[in-house]
């Protein structure tokens, strides 16, 4: 018997100084058997830098073929692909194939230096891709909950969180810039 996806209901409220958006979120995120509480709040973070009306969880871990988040246009061709984690290199090409601006969230300290070290020069040749690294998300896993409120406001380029228990801040720190979106 299959292990079930957790559901999380999560309330956002996104004030985006830098990009003039405003908005309260009604979110459902499903946790897969495999995620970490992490990467279920590294996800969330996501959302809320790309914050849109039409930005939607995808199926990630569930499905190859689709990322963590996206936003498509009205004729259903991909404007955004957003991938957390440390995906592979050919993984990133081909997003960038199907898509206008595909966006990598990095997060595990070490681990996602390391990847980049790796990957940078090939990566750098992707005009449509921006990189952005987490460097301290460990304490976002320690707010994961079912039910969640929480706010987020980016300003210069710095990210304050707030939820019931209290609040933290995280300066992401960005690897490469798409040259065009």
């Amino acid at each position: 018997m299959a292990i079930k996806s957790t559901i999380y209901k999560i309330d956002l409220q996104v004030s985006d100084m830098d990009r003039h958006y405003y908005q309260q979120h009604n979110l459902t995120l499903a946790k897969h058997p495999s995620e970490t509480d992490e990467r279920v709040m590294v996800r969330l973070l996501a959302f809320a830098l790309y914050a849109n009306e039409a930005l939607i969880f995808g199926k990630g871990l569930s499905d190859e073929e689709e990322p963590d988040l996206w936003q498509k246009d009205l004729t259903g061709a991909i404007d955004l692909w957003i991938d957390v984690g440390l995906p592979s290199e050919r993984d990133i090409r081909k997003a960038a194939g199907r898509s206008k601006q595909v966006v990598v969230v990095l997060y595990g300290g070490r681990v996602a230096d390391m990847w980049w070290a790796s990957n940078s020069k090939a990566l750098l040749k992707t005009n449509n891709l921006t990189v952005i690294n987490l460097p301290e998300t460990k304490e976002l896993a320690a707010i994961a909950q079912r039910g969640l409120n929480i706010s987020c406001t980016l300003q210069d380029g710095q990210i304050m969180l707030g939820h019931d228990d209290g609040s933290l801040d995280i300066v992401p720190v960005i690897l490469k810039s798409a040259s065009s979106y």
